[in-house]
């Protein structure tokens, strides 16, 4: 996920990409736990993601906050 295209989207929309990202990347925590992940860089990936994600959201909220 690129932050332009974070950008793009509005509070409701990062939050259900945050969440969407956290069951991936549970569900790429299970597939390591149980010896089926390959290439465990996509859990590194997927963390960051998340962090960029979340970043943004938090950005865009304060914005708005201090819009009203």
């Amino acid at each position: 996920m690129n932050t332009t295209e974070l950008r793009q989207k509005d509070v409701a929309g990062l939050q259900a990409e945050v969440k969407e990202l956290q069951k991936a990347h549970f569900g790429l925590r299970m597939q390591k736990a149980t010896q089926q992940l390959n290439n465990t860089a996509t859990l590194r990936s997927t963390r960051r993601d998340i962090a960029r994600a979340k970043t943004i959201l938090v950005e865009k909220q304060s914005a708005e906050k201090s819009a009203k």
